[in-house]
């Protein structure tokens, strides 16, 4: 790893120190916005910024060139399913849909989208934490992208892992949990979990908190960049 890569991840475990010990001062001083409101977002913006960080990392670890690279958040048009319309039984609905086509769809976005010398290369979804039930809505809208874009990548990328198993274990294979593989074993999608703090979340220890605070390290640093690595590999 050449010196600014070295820089990059020493500056992401400064800020992620800062700002996680800084947050829940600021969570009280606020008057804008309720205690949790302050917390939510805070972590959330953190998550979404180191993601986009070491993706930048992997791709320039991998030699590439950064200007092929781009982390712009564009909107993916969904067009509703012709095969749809054949299941509406009201006939009277069902040739008003038919007329106005063009004007169903549904447009989604997640956290971060990477584009790779212009190609939407990886969707990655950003968590402070993430539990089933919540993989559960991230597996649908990775679906639903899929269907657009067939060869792209998904990736879960979380401070801490509440979905059981070894997830929250900062190791090169995950074996997972019995919950989380049945859910998955029912959706067409090869989902890279990412998970950056060592020990499954526990809602009555919060991270924010002194006494609870957990450290990132320089090694689930690595670990993520080498799984982004392995993604961005094969774009040119």
């Amino acid at each position: 790893m050449d010196d600014k890569n070295k820089k990059a991840i020493s500056d992401l475990l400064k800020a992620y120190s800062l700002l996680v010990r800084g947050i829940e001062s600021d969570a009280n001083s606020s008057s804008d916005r309720a205690y949790g409101g302050v917390i939510r977002a805070g972590k959330g913006i953190l998550v979404e910024s180191i993601a986009k960080k070491l993706v930048e990392i992997a791709w320039r670890e991998l030699g590439k060139k950064q200007k092929k690279i781009s982390l712009e958040r564009r909107a993916v048009k969904i067009p509703l399913k012709k095969e749809y319309l054949e299941r509406i039984k009201n006939q009277e609905i069902r040739d008003y849909i038919k007329n106005n086509i063009g004007n169903y769809c549904y447009f989604l976005k997640t956290d971060v989208h990477v584009y790779a010398n212009g190609r939407f290369a990886m969707a990655i979804e950003c968590k402070a934490y993430a539990e089933n039930a919540m993989l559960k809505r991230i597996l649908v809208d990775f679906t639903l992208l899929k269907q657009i874009y067939p060869d792209l990548s998904f990736v879960l990328f979380q401070l801490e892992s509440q979905l059981g198993g070894d997830y929250s274990k900062i190791a090169k294979i995950h074996y997972g949990s019995c919950s989380t593989h049945t859910l998955l074993s029912y959706f067409d999608i090869d989902l890279h979990i990412i998970t950056l703090l060592e020990g499954e979340r526990k809602v009555d220890q919060p991270i924010h908190k002194k006494s609870h605070y957990k450290e990132l390290t320089r090694e689930s640093l690595l670990a993520a960049v080498e799984v982004f690595k392995g993604i961005l590999n094969k774009y040119p």
